[in-house]
């Protein structure tokens, strides 16, 4: 039986829904990096061979990044990216130095002659500098060059949203991954360790007291996912099924650690169950202890949570159900699946990655206590729901829908398994969509038509209105005559239907009343209604009720 609640007729609300308007003031810099040029759709990204060395007293970065890509349109010009504040000491093609110019944070490449459709060719960027460090990282990009307990260098990045070239040159933008991987070399001085994406191919013993850290990651990745991880680390290891388990943590946190991860293997036994296998095995999965709270780097989750259950010690739902996992293990590795494996074109698609991942918190409750633990948890966190932008970003501007993705995101996805009502259909659906998209670029158009056909339904009005518009359906509830009820969904988006799933105190039939935004003639009754239940615990709306005696 569906959860309900009571639906009071003391009070009674109007809410006066709008569509938030957008008042951004994109400019050039926006587009040049969010949109995509013909300097940006002439070439696919293959392969990244980042080669660099990090001073921690300097907080410095030299080296190079070695960018082989494949030409999809005759051209003589490509775009990549990194910020001005970080100098290009050149740009070379077999052994040439090339033409560049810079516009805010993107680099126009000039080749001596064109290349054909289908070609591929290396470019090297040498550059140097003082990387942008975060002020409170991962919730503004940056470096965050801290020291450990024991006074040692201990360094990580996080820059989603901000991008990449903060740190690296780069074709930044999400839809294009190199196809191939990357090679990940990191030189850092002797006694710390650098750990990256992917496998550890070489530890490489330098001059001056360095040693290259040398990580290979198989797969196609987004940019922002490469990262760094610079410390006096310890590692051990463990094992999942075929899939290696593979932990960096600081030396004095090493028996906590070994206790307080075990809790992956639960977290996987839940993920494979419903998502299917884990996406990167060919690159294993890691945790690596961070100064910061944490991000979801490809196989190389950065982990801050200092070995606290929930979030940092908290219950974003206010209701206890999420104080007894840690909330950046499950969340962070919940990526993998969404928003690592099934990506997104443009950061404006951003509830793919973080409603889905947010809404994996509630599976895993599931999996773990049951499905009202799960229910209680998702119903909680809308505390956190503003609805003052709709979900969407904007396109081609590098602009990311509001903080709502994670929460509203979460119960948009949870409503539409409510609407359902057929949980063998749609833990199918859910598990197909995540195998049926691995390691792919997608967009909200195509997510919506792969839940309409498998779901067997056109869901496309649903996710109008929890998209694109920033208030949520409210349910109507009217009089008719003396002793009739009549109900209807007032909401932005056209054609909008959505049934709602009502009952009775002590009668445990649950019954389904389909709706629009007409007004519908129920089979109740006024009287009814002082002992209805209406469900909007599972299914996020809200009710207003229309007294028009």
């Amino acid at each position: 039986m569906k959860p309900l609640v009571i639906l009071s007729l003391l009070l009674s609300f109007s809410l006066q829904a709008q569509l938030l308007k957008d008042n951004s003031n994109f400019k050039e810099k926006d587009s040049l990096r969010g949109g995509l040029r013909f300097e940006r759709t002439c070439f696919d990204v293959l392969h990244y061979n980042l080669d660099i060395k990090i001073d921690p007293d300097q907080k410095y970065i030299s080296g190079s990044n070695t960018i082989t890509f494949k030409v999809i349109k005759p051209t003589a010009k490509i775009q990549l990216d990194l910020y001005k504040n970080m100098r290009i000491d050149s740009i070379v093609y077999q052994s040439k130095k090339l033409k560049y110019k810079r516009r805010f944070n993107a680099v126009f490449v000039e080749f001596q002659k064109e290349f054909n459709k289908a070609d591929t060719a290396k470019v090297e960027v040498f550059y140097q500098g003082h990387p942008t460090e975060a002020k409170r990282a991962p919730w503004d990009g940056g470096f965050d060059f801290s020291k450990d307990e024991e006074g040692n260098h201990f360094i990580g990045v996080a820059v989603q949203g901000d991008g990449a070239s903060l740190w690296y040159p780069n074709k930044d933008h999400l839809s294009d991954e190199p196809d191939l991987g990357a090679a990940i070399k990191v030189s850092v001085p002797n006694g710390l360790m650098n750990v990256s994406n992917g496998r550890l191919i070489e530890e490489i013993p330098l001059e001056n007291n360095y040693t290259k850290w040398h990580w290979e990651v198989t797969k196609p990745i987004n940019n922002y996912n490469i990262t760094i991880n610079i410390g006096k680390y310890v590692n051990f290891k463990d094992q999942y099924k075929n899939l290696d388990l593979d932990y960096y943590v600081l030396e004095n946190h090493l028996e906590v650690a070994k206790i307080h991860f075990e809790q992956v293997h639960e977290m996987m036994d839940c993920f494979y169950e419903k998502f299917g296998d884990y996406p990167f095995i060919e690159d294993s999965f890691k945790l690596v202890e961070t100064p910061y709270l944490g991000m979801e780097h490809q196989s190389c989750v950065a982990y801050g949570n200092q070995y606290n259950f929930g979030y940092m010690g908290n219950d974003l739902s206010g209701t206890g159900k999420g104080l007894d996992w840690d909330f950046i293990i499950i969340h962070e590795s919940a990526h993998e699946w969404f928003g690592n494996s099934v990506s997104v074109a443009d950061i404006a698609d951003l509830w793919v990655h973080e409603g889905f991942t947010t809404y994996a918190e509630g599976v895993f409750i599931e999996c773990k206590n049951g499905y009202d633990d799960a229910m209680e948890y998702l119903y909680g966190i809308r505390r956190n729901i503003e609805n003052k932008r709709p979900l969407i970003g904007a396109y081609g501007v590098n602009h990311s829908g509001p903080g709502d993705v994670y929460y509203k995101g979460a119960n948009m996805i949870n409503t539409l398994r409510s609407i359902v009502n057929d949980d063998k259909l749609w833990w199918k659906t859910l598990k197909n969509f995540a195998e049926s998209f691995k390691h792919q670029i997608t967009n909200t158009n195509e997510v919506i038509d792969f839940f309409n056909r498998e779901l067997k339904q056109d869901y496309s009005s649903f996710f109008d209105q929890y998209l694109n518009y920033n208030d949520i359906p409210v349910l109507q509830i009217r009089r008719k005559g003396k002793n009739k009820v009549q109900m209807k969904w007032k909401a932005h988006a056209k054609q909008f239907e959505m049934p709602i799933f009502v009952s009775f105190i002590e009668d445990k039939e649950v019954y389904q009343i389909n709706l629009d935004r007409n007004w519908t003639t129920t089979q109740l009754k006024m009287k009814d209604l002082q002992n209805l239940r209406i469900d909007n615990y599972t299914s996020y709306f809200t009710i207003e009720y229309i007294d028009e005696q």
